[in-house]
């Protein structure tokens, strides 16, 4: 027996009572869970219907989501209505999206490259209006979180994962490496930071147009890192030349906005290190997952991620170091772990 969801659902189905007088069973169908402790459900009626959130209080900020909700939702930025919340219990009743989740449409067999980049150039300009909100209220995306978030790296993937026992030098060239990343991160111009922008947190609703879920953990932070969530997706790896073309997309924009001021090239400097930091926070959260939370889906996730380190610090003068850990100790390590897996 499920009391929370059981309390939800006559949770939900009172406030629609009140706000509509729609008598409506409380049955809930579920939508999805997350990599959070969130719940989502779906109630339908007639014609109507309504997304019903379990978030307990102990576990999730929800006035954080509600508030940053609210404000986005004001301001323009396409997401969902929060009709209802209880922040004792840990609920929430919210507009509806639907089930279109971009990740799939992307991958779908009418999909192609005229599709796809359209899809990727509607996220950006969504991103561009989250961009143009004020960060003043955010928490910042400081020095301390990119380094504690490039630490999961060693500690999560590195030491648990695959087992590797990095020496004291090897600690010390990693250090080097993400102090340098920061360091970049940080010379960037500073906004809104939806910090897990990507197409399994992008959804189309019924007249197309991108919505934006997930958005909780918004920070005051670099302008490439959302962007480079999107475009360089830990789920997916598009051609290179796709990405060169929406990354210089986003940049003209920015640049008339008044977000970005560089040129190209310090732009792409600043892109390429950000994914970099990204990239190794994501793998270590999903070794994290795997052994703390038993979410052993996150591996498969692992070496595309991985293989982006490889690719992107082979162009920086300033990782050669990192670059050769890379190749010499980590990637085999790595490449071994995927041969257990696949004969287990």
């Amino acid at each position: 027996m499920d009391q929370r969801r059981d309390a939800l659902a006559h949770w939900a189905t009172a406030i629609i009572r009140q706000q509509t007088g729609f008598e409506i069973p409380a049955e809930l169908e579920m939508v999805s869970g997350d990599a959070s402790f969130r719940r989502y459900f779906r109630l339908c009626w007639l014609d109507h219907s309504w997304i019903a959130v379990d978030a307990p209080a102990d576990k999730e900020d929800n006035p954080r989501f509600v508030r940053i909700a609210e404000d986005w939702f004001k301001r323009g930025v396409h997401v969902p209505k929060v009709i209802a919340h209880d922040f004792v219990q840990g609920f929430m009743l919210l507009q509806d999206f639907g089930d279109q989740i971009l990740w799939p449409v992307l991958h779908s067999e009418e999909a192609n490259r005229t599709s796809v980049l359209h899809h990727y150039q509607q996220a950006i300009d969504e991103l561009l209006r989250i961009q143009a909100l004020s960060c003043t209220q955010l928490p910042p995306y400081d020095n301390a979180l990119l380094l504690q978030e490039m630490a999961l790296f060693p500690d999560w993937l590195c030491d648990q994962q695959l087992a590797m026992a990095l020496t004291a030098d090897e600690r010390k060239l990693l250090d080097d490496a993400f102090a340098y990343l920061a360091e970049l991160a940080l010379a960037q111009p500073i906004v809104t930071v939806h910090r897990d922008y990507h197409s399994r947190n992008l959804m189309l609703d019924s007249d197309q147009r991108i919505a934006v879920i997930d958005f909780q953990d918004a920070v005051a932070g670099p302008a490439t890192y959302d962007l480079v969530s999107l475009l360089r997706d830990c789920y997916v790896r598009w051609p290179a030349e796709w990405v060169d073309e929406l990354a210089s997309y986003y940049w003209q924009h920015a640049r008339r906005l008044g977000i970005w001021h560089s040129d190209w090239s310090d732009f792409r400097q600043a892109f390429d290190a950000m994914g970099l930091q990204r990239h190794l926070k994501a793998a270590g959260i999903f070794a994290r997952l795997n052994l703390r939370d038993g979410k052993n889906g996150y591996l498969a996730s692992i070496p595309n991620t991985c293989q982006y380190l490889l690719d992107v610090s082979a162009h920086d003068p300033h990782l050669v170091p990192f670059h050769q850990w890379l190749v010499m100790r980590f990637m085999p390590a790595l490449e071994q772990f995927e041969l257990g897996c696949s004969e287990s």
